[in-house]
């Protein structure tokens, strides 16, 4: 669960958030706020499920900050509130009651304390969520018609069926307030494949447990500029509208930490994992089918980055591409493997289409409208990449502009097995572009600001990623973890800056620690020696 530490006192914000193990208890600090006008800002962004507030800061007090965030809604009824206080004040503790504190610490409270804390309000969350989740099996039909026609509106929406004055007016109609300014933004969040050792459930019941995620995704997703709903193939589709004054990269974080927040609720009440994928950027009404088509294809790639994610999308597609329309069956399993770059999988895809195609023609009309057909279908998969037809098969393109050139069943497997090894070093290639620059992105920050605080939901919010997705790519490109990283090439300063001569508290400075005790600490733990011991 995620906790975000709000506390003026410098030390011991930072003693908070280094000192107690969090991690050895799977909770994560996503944020520090020395202040409450910060802990405003930073919980709109974060979405916390618990909140660790200091009473006394400057520019906004604890209870001032609590009364905030109820009136603007950016916390909901799960979210769990402590309070640390220096006063015994019983005014303050009665108020903190009304605005739904669920623990009320005094200082100098132990570290131990305050862990237990913690824990008893994540055990009360996680209660909470068990005692809804009960209430939701008890209402799993809809009470009335309006969400059925809501949810067959955003279908017809999403495949592209309504001008962006049928949307307005259907909208009206089925009170959903739309304004022809808005701009909207897509994700599709879809329960994981049930794993062979999960027994609790079959795959009869994921009906029902995609029921129960689009319960909880609405008592979750609070913010009225959020609808819920599913689309044609029962995924849960969120369509989020943007206010068009509102700058996009701070609406598309927040939709990030919103969808990731769904994920990490779904994995504590179902005991399974969802994957989600994000449209790139957001749209006007009628781009509606083409920022669905990128959160799908974001989805797909959880076959790549693995499980329990929310992905961006990150690959361009050329035009107005809405993707390719696949028969359900053995082009589908061919699309997939072709889209993740398995060469294996996808020459045991072709030959399975080769069976079926190929050994059926009774004449060469039909034999060549078979090839056109195979043809069309890697045109298409190839021209939704951005990439020209021509660029990717090379020689080859005199067979795709005439057909007839092909007059043996040899011939003819010799171009398919050659078009799909193209196309799957075309797609490998992409992909490892596109991840070596997001990382070396991060790579050339952590050198730009070594003086500073550098953690993963800084480095995330700067490239308007989610943190799970860039953690997970950045230990599969550099093979250790971001925080790893970081430790190791601050410490690698350190030493250079203590050679050439450098104080401890300038060194110190130079790489992020303001408190030179911490830094005394760790320095001595990395290289088993205190920074004015070292010689070099």
């Amino acid at each position: 669960m995620n906790l975000i530490i709000v506390e003026d006192e410098p030390r011991l914000r930072n003693a908070l958030a280094h000192n107690i193990p969090w991690e050895k208890h799977d909770i994560e600090v996503v944020g520090l706020a020395a202040n409450g006008l910060e802990a405003l800002e930073l919980t709109g962004r974060k979405k916390p499920d618990i909140m660790l507030i200091d009473v006394q800061m400057p520019e906004m007090d604890g209870l001032t900050l609590l009364r905030e965030l109820k009136e603007r809604r950016e916390i909901g009824s799960l979210t769990k509130l402590i309070i640390l206080s220096g006063h015994d004040n019983f005014e303050f503790a009665q108020l903190a009651l009304e605005y739904g504190v669920s623990k009320y610490l005094l200082k100098p409270a132990g570290e131990e304390e305050i862990l237990e804390a913690v824990l008893e309000a994540r055990r009360s969350l996680r209660s909470d969520l068990e005692q809804w989740q009960r209430k939701a099996a008890l209402e799993q039909k809809w009470k009335d018609n309006l969400p059925h026609l809501q949810n067959l509106f955003f279908i017809q929406w999403v495949g592209g069926k309504y001008t962006k004055e049928d949307v307005l007016k259907r909208s009206r109609e089925l009170y959903i307030p739309l304004r022809e300014q808005d701009r909207i933004a897509v994700a599709v969040v879809d329960l994981d494949p049930l794993s062979e050792e999960e027994t609790r459930f079959k795959p009869g019941d994921m009906e029902l447990l995609q029921f129960t995620m689009l319960c909880l995704a609405k008592e979750l997703l609070t913010d009225p500029s959020c609808w819920i709903t599913t689309d044609s193939s029962n995924m849960l589709l969120l369509v989020f509208v943007v206010d068009a004054q509102q700058d996009v990269k701070d609406a598309m974080l927040r939709i990030n930490a919103e969808v990731s927040r769904l994920l990490s609720s779904t994995k504590e009440v179902l005991k399974l994992t969802a994957s989600a994928g994000i449209s790139a950027t957001t749209g006007e009404l009628d781009d509606m089918g083409l920022l669905y088509a990128q959160a799908c294809r974001a989805l797909q790639e959880r076959v790549v980055y693995g499980h329990d994610l929310a992905i961006p999308y990150r690959e361009p597609l050329p035009g107005d591409s809405r993707g390719v329309l696949v028969q359900p069956n053995l082009e589908k399993s061919l699309e997939i493997a072709l889209d993740t770059a398995d060469v294996e999988k996808a020459m045991e895809a072709l030959k399975e289409l080769w069976d079926d195609l190929f050994t059926k023609p009774e004449s060469s009309d039909d034999f060549h409208e078979a090839v056109l057909y195979m043809n069309s279908f890697f045109t298409r998969l190839i021209q939704k990449q951005g990439w020209t037809v021509k660029k990717v098969v090379g020689d080859d393109i005199v067979f795709f502009q005439n057909v007839k050139l092909l007059s043996t069943k040899m011939q003819t497997w010799s171009l398919l097995e050659r078009t799909v090894k193209h196309i799957t070093a075309f797609m490998s290639e992409q992909r490892k572009s596109t991840s070596h620059q997001v990382v070396k992105d991060i790579l050339n920050l952590v050198e730009a600001e070594m003086d500073q605080d550098i953690t993963l939901h800084l480095v995330a919010d700067r490239l308007y990623v989610n943190s799970s997705y860039l953690s997970r790519l950045f230990k599969q490109e550099m093979g250790v973890a971001f925080s790893t990283y970081v430790l190791e090439r601050k410490m690698e300063r350190a030493k250079s800056l203590l050679q050439e001569g450098a104080k401890v508290y300038d060194c110190a400075r130079l790489v992020g620690y303001r408190d030179v005790s911490y830094f005394t600490k760790v320095f001595r733990k990395y290289w088993g020696v205190n920074p004015g011991e070292f010689k070099g």
